[in-house]
């Protein structure tokens, strides 16, 4: 058999991506007026980002274990490597990191320290390592390179509900406020979502967001995913922008950015996520 890898469904995977590459997608919980729904699985309410009160849960140590269980028996004892959600963002990685000491090491645990496809371009990494026959040790290494090839960006109207929820600091949220600036984001080297500039007008803010995407991929190819939140006419136009100037990469991935992090950020956000291929030797 193979590897078998594991995500969250917050990841965003296409369902055919996830047949095509075999990888099991845990669904986190969107809380919603008292009932529990677990992301990709059951019916999102149509005007979610809309209600006052919401909120989100990772998956628990429970629900990973059996995933994990499934999983290694479907690899036939190889051993199963699970990309999650940034450990800064989501209670997912605690939650797995205790699921998988169940395991004796048969589970490999990876922080992508990214979220949506920035997560799912590690899983993919992952999978397609062990298609092609690397054993655990291999397929870890493979997702961890990747995770630290991977740039998120987002910008956002308000930040009241990251703040909320303790995304992000009271400070940065304070700024996001004054004076109507527009509030870019970007996920760091340690998977936190902080302030990455303060622009006066929502297209400048998108403009200043494509300059950093440019600015990481450079001359190098990049695997390209842009996200957004009931503003698909936007993430159109930003993906055109960026097959015009990075034509090496090819098209961009445009999908929604999925309620368990659509919540967060609210209606209109918008976000590029590039996964930067490793330098030619």
């Amino acid at each position: 058999m193979a590897v078998v890898v594991v995500t969250d469904s917050s990841a965003g995977l296409a369902a055919e991506g996830v047949a095509e590459s075999g990888i099991h997608v845990v669904p986190l919980h969107i809380l919603v007026d008292g009932q529990d729904l677990r992301d990709g699985v059951d019916a999102i309410p149509a005007d979610l980002y809309h209600r006052g009160q919401v909120s989100t849960a990772g998956a628990t140590p429970a629900e990973l274990a059996v995933a994990y269980r499934r999983a290694l028996h479907d690899s036939n004892g190889d051993g199963v490597v699970a990309v999650h959600l940034s450990g800064a963002l989501s209670s997912t990685l605690g939650a797995a990191e205790y699921a998988a000491g169940e395991f004796g090491g048969a589970v490999r645990v990876v922080d992508s320290k990214s979220a949506a496809m920035g997560t799912g371009f590690v899983a993919l990494a992952a999978a397609g390592a062990a298609r092609s026959g690397s054993d655990l040790e291999a397929v870890a290494a493979q997702a961890e390179s990747t995770a630290g090839r991977v740039h998120g960006f987002i910008v956002v109207h308000r930040l009241d509900n990251l703040r909320r929820s303790g995304r992000i600091g009271t400070a940065a949220s304070w700024l996001g406020t004054a004076l109507s600036l527009k509030p870019l984001l970007r996920i760091d080297d340690n998977g936190q979502l902080v302030l990455a500039a303060r622009v006066r007008t929502a297209s400048k803010a998108i403009a200043a967001m494509v300059e950093q995407v440019l600015s990481v991929v450079g001359e190098r190819r990049a695997r390209l995913a842009v996200h957004h939140i009931e503003n698909p006419d936007v993430a159109a136009d930003i993906a055109a922008t960026l097959a015009a100037a990075l034509p090496g990469c090819g098209p961009a991935v445009i999908s929604d950015l999925g309620p368990v992090l659509g919540v967060h950020v609210g209606s209109g956000a918008v976000g590029v996520v590039a996964a930067v291929d490793e330098p030619r030797l």
